[in-house]
This record gives structure tokens, C-alpha cells and sequence, in this order.
């Protein structure tokens, strides 16, 4: 089979996927915007995308779709070089929806099968918008505003041929006349390198060395913002860090803005929370380490005594799982992608997303007993392993969903 991997962000999700069909004989490429240098095994074709921003007052509620389309007709026009110059005519497409790429390549290749990445949708009520009222205020005008950035999205599974999503609650964010199109396999956790490791150990930027073992609590985004939950995190933290003499606090993540608006007054959200609380915390004590190479992530999953998480009802993170394939105790929020795989008491810890008490309380009893969570460790890092393993689960079950669209004997 020929394999056209779409993604402005390529590897992205098809980090282990596109290598795995490539072993198995496909003719695997890749097309990716041209800011995008990430290495790959894998043949990658290159975009340029220069689209100006749309005129807000022109364009209103339709800005985003207009900024979407914009992108779909700049990839549309590289494979139709690709096409008419080289005679290229995939077997299979596989992009994400996310960005509009995949919105007008069924104009070029008919005959292709198209799938679609389906992460998520956005929705007025019972998504993100709305849920954390601190920063996103309730009333008809975000609703649209919400139900508008979906249009891109409804129309790349209406022109595709078939979708995939990483979680049925992922799934269950697209409408329901569409939800037959999508097919639910996670990316998959490589449970043989994020595995238990009593022995790990690391050394902070200070110079300081924490092993398994250790009094350490950790908390991981990739920008630390409210999305995250890093607010809920930082205003728990002081009575956490006076019942815990001994605790470090470990944070990683990067300074600038994943999801949501950007913090006001060109401010960093990092310090906005750092600052409501930083008289009350001993800040030799807490360590932020920025973003960090995956194997020192890894590390640092394998020594966390208490690991917190926190989302809105948003795309889930990777690192929750992985957090849990490396056995950790993952202190989660009560939020619906999060209770897809933890219960509270068996695999894990959940705690209101709002609840600062709370979430103070129950780092403060993970961290004080340890002996009491071996269970619920173990427990997640069975969940892994039954359900979300890359090897023995999810790559096999994307391999088989992938080359069924292929031609037939």
C-alpha cells in the first residue's frame, strides 16, 4: 500500500504507527508544513504555509474556519503537485483533523481512503468552555464562538472516509450522526521503557539528586497553564509543602500557552500562580525544570511519590498514562477524560478539579503514606498493560484498522 501520513506537527501522533507500517512493507510518506524539522524514518514531504491572518471584523464567527481552509487549500495544492508532477496516488490518507489539512484531499484523490485523526470537539456546553469560570465567563456569545470552531471539524469527518480517536470520551465529543465514523485505539504507552524502576534516580538543575524513594511530588505540563489545572496545583501546594517538611516538588513544563487565551498584561501564567503563593512556600523546595528530554520525564515518573493531574474536559494527555504505566500514584481531577481510566481508590486518587482542600489534603496523605498506595500503583500500571500497551494492544489493532482500507485481495 501507498501511505500519505498528513500532519502540520508530523510525527505528532503517528510517532510509532508510520514506522510500524513502513516495516511492514507499505510505501509510507509524510507531508508537514515546512517550519516543522522533526527528524522521521520515514520519507517527509514539506509545505509552505503563509496564509495572513483573517480580518476579524470581515470574517467574525468565521475566522477559525477561515484560518482552517486557508491551510486545507495550501495542502491540497502541494498534493496536487504531487500528483500531476510525479503521477503520487496514495492508497490510504491518514491526517489530523486539527488544522484543516485533510479537508480537501479527497478533491485530488478520489479514489483514496481517507482517515482522520478525531481528537476532539469543540461544544458550547459540557466541554471546556464554560468549565472553569475563573477564566472563561458563561453566556450565549462563547457558546457560538465554540460551536463555530467546530465547523472545520464536522466537515473533515464528513468528507473522510473513516476516523480514529485516542478515548471513547474523545469520541463522544463529536456529534452523534458521526460517531459511527470513529474508531477508538489510544496511540499507545511503550510499557517496556515507562515501566517501574526502583532504581532511578536524577539530578535537578540546583544539583540536587532525587531517587525512588524520595519524597517527591510531581506535577507535569507541557506550558503550565489553567487548562492543566496549574493554578488548582500552585494554590494547593503551601498547605501541602507545611504538612510535608521534607517534600520536593518537581514541575515541569514550558512557559507559553498550549490551550486557551494567554495570561493578561503579557504576563506568563508560570508566575501569575507562582506569585499568588510564593510567600507561603519554600522555594528551595520546589523546582521548576522546565520542558525536559523524555528520558529524564521517564525518570522522574518511576521516582514520583505523588504525581498530580489535572484537565479540563479536554483531550487527555499522554503523560497521565505514562505516569501510570511507570507505576506511579496519579492524584487525578475529577473530570471525564481523566475517569476513563482511573477510579478513584482502585488504579488511582480523583479529586474535584476546583477543590483546593482537597487536592492539598490528598497529596499531603499520598506523600505521607506511601505503603498504603502500592496497590493502587500497581493497579494503573496493570490498566496500562491490559488496555493501552503499544505493542501488545494498540499497535497491532492500528496496523489491522489502517491496512483494511487498503486494496483487497
Amino acid at each position: 500500500m501507498k501511505i500519505l501520513f498528513v500532519h502540520q506537527n508530523f510525527p505528532g501522533q503517528f510517532l510509532y504507527l508510520a514506522p510500524a507500517l513502513k516495516a511492514r512493507g507499505h510505501d509510507c510518506r509524510a507531508l508537514t508544513d515546512i517550519k516543522n524539522q522533526r527528524d522521521s524514518v520515514i520519507p517527509v514531504l514539506r509545505y509552505r504555509h503563509d496564509a495572513a491572518p483573517p480580518d476579524v471584523a470581515a470574517t467574525r464567527l468565521g475566522r477559525n474556519f477561515t484560518q482552517m481552509t486557508d491551510r486545507g487549500v495550501t495542502v491540497a495544492r502541494a498534493c496536487l503537485r504531487l500528483c500531476d508532477k510525479h503521477g503520487y496516488v496514495p492508497d490510504v490518507i491518514f491526517g489530523h483533523s486539527g488544522w484543516g489539512e485533510t479537508l480537501f484531499l479527497k478533491e485530488v484523490w478520489p479514489t483514496a481512503k481517507l482517515i482522520v485523526y478525531a481528537e476532539f470537539y469543540y461544544r458550547g456546553v459540557d466541554r471546556d468552555v464554560g468549565f472553569d469560570p475563573e477564566f472563561s465567563r458563561a453566556g450565549f456569545d462563547p457558546v457560538m464562538t465554540a460551536q463555530a470552531r467546530a465547523a472545520h471539524l464536522g466537515q473533515s469527518l464528513l468528507h473522510a472516509d473513516a476516523a480514529m480517536a485516542p478515548t471513547k470520551w474523545q469520541a463522544s465529543t463529536y456529534p452523534p450522526a458521526l460517531q459511527p465514523m470513529i474508531k477508538v485505539i489510544f496511540d499507545g504507552v511503550n510499557t517496556a521503557t515507562v515501566t517501574p524502576n526502583p532504581t532511578a534516580s536524577m539530578t535537578l538543575p540546583n544539583g540536587q539528586t532525587i531517587a525512588a524513594g524520595d519524597e517527591v511530588l510531581t506535577f507535569v505540563n507541557r506550558n503550565l497553564e489553567p487548562y492543566r489545572g496549574y493554578h488548582t496545583f500552585m494554590r494547593a501546594l503551601p498547605d501541602v509543602m507545611a504538612a510535608r517538611p521534607n517534600a520536593q516538588v518537581v514541575i515541569v513544563g514550558g512557559d507559553d500557552v498550549s490551550y486557551g487565551a494567554a495570561a493578561p498584561d503579557g504576563k506568563k501564567w508560570k508566575d501569575i500562580f507562582l506569585d499568588e503563593v510564593r510567600d507561603r512556600l519554600d522555594l528551595s523546595r520546589v523546582h521548576f525544570i522546565g520542558k525536559v528530554p523524555y528520558a529524564q520525564f521517564v525518570a522522574l515518573m518511576q521516582i514520583s511519590r505523588a504525581h498530580a493531574y489535572l484537565t479540563y474536559p479536554f483531550v487527555l494527555s499522554w503523560s497521565m498514562l505514562e505516569a501510570m504505566s511507570a507505576g506511579a500514584h496519579v492524584i487525578g481531577s475529577r473530570s471525564a477524560p481523566v475517569e476513563e481510566l482511573i477510579t478513584d481508590g482502585v488504579n488511582g486518587t480523583l479529586v474535584d478539579f476546583f477543590d483546593i482542600k482537597g487536592w492539598s489534603a490528598a497529596l499531603i496523605d499520598a506523600l505521607a503514606n506511601p505503603a498504603r498506595f502500592i496497590p493502587l500503583r500497581a493497579a494503573a500500571r496493570q490498566t496500562i498493560l491490559d488496555g493501552y500497551d503499544l505493542h501488545g494492544t494498540c499497535m497491532p489493532r492500528m496496523v489491522d484498522y489502517v491496512e483494511s482500507f487498503g486494496p483487497q485481495p
